[in-house]
């Protein structure tokens, strides 16, 4: 097949070899560009692919588009390392790519569904059941563009969608939602304060709406305790990334005195 796979990685030792066995039997490139991992990822990786070096990382964009550039292939598909690629959609790519019918898509990118797997359980409510991404597109027509907290790609031509999803298990457990939310609610807070926005107080009902808009509005009840779990703690992310705003006004009101 005609594909490159590309991943970023950054200490991604338990996930990386399920993400990078779901797409092994498509026969691809896979290129991975690590950032200074500290476990077993960089030797994970070089068991699949002798495609693998080292980048430092500056913001999600960049970082996607140095992999990128590191591929050969007329298409590309670019996934996470807590991302699988399910079955049925490594059969629906390999009708798409691999068939003479098949040999030049009409569509320059295609859009994937994407199931999140959640303490074991689909999440199909809650504002998760219709997510999509661009995540396949011809090499010489797509780009990454964004910031050090949202990414995304970009294609000149049109774009169609695939029907199988891929998998996304964004944590394994507490402590891995805790470490990530971190990372990125300082990052989102960082791009609020640059933007000009600032704490007031009406911030803190944020996190009673964004728990009622997940749980009930979008019915993540329906989704059992997994649902109400995540809906709760999406609601504590957006307390934790407003504080860390009011944190950064704080410490530049301190710096100007």
């Amino acid at each position: 097949m005609n594909l490159s796979v590309i991943v970023i990685t950054r200490d991604e030792e338990h996930n990386l070899a399920a993400c990078l066995e779901s797409v092994r039997g498509l026969d691809p490139e896979i290129v991975v560009l690590d950032n200074a991992s500290t476990d077993r990822t960089v030797e994970i990786a070089r068991r699949y692919t002798p495609l693998v070096s080292g980048h430092p990382f500056r913001d999600f964009a960049s970082q996607k588009q140095a992999a990128l550039d590191r591929a050969t292939r007329e298409w590309v598909l670019s996934i996470d390392a807590d991302e699988r690629v399910s079955p049925a959609l490594a059969e629906e790519l390999r009708v798409l790519l691999a068939s003479p019918a098949a040999a030049a898509p009409s569509a320059s990118g295609y859009e994937i569904p994407f199931e999140v797997e959640f303490m074991g359980r689909k999440l199909r409510f809650g504002g998760l059941g219709r997510e999509r991404h661009l995540r396949l597109f011809r090499r010489a027509a797509g780009a990454f563009r964004g910031d050090f907290v949202h990414e995304s790609v970009a294609v000149r031509g049109s774009v169609g969608r695939l029907r199988q999803p891929i998998r996304h298990i964004p944590y394994r457990d507490l402590d891995e939602y805790l470490a990530k939310m971190r990372v990125y609610t300082g990052r989102a807070a960082r791009k609020r304060w640059e933007q000009g926005r600032r704490f007031h107080a009406g911030h803190l009902l944020l996190p009673l709406w964004e728990f009622f808009a997940r749980a009930v509005l979008k019915l993540g009840v329906l989704d059992g305790t997994p649902g109400i779990v995540w809906a709760g703690l999406s609601a504590f992310h957006t307390w934790v990334k407003y504080l860390k705003l009011r944190e950064l006004g704080s410490g530049a009101r301190e710096g100007s005195r």
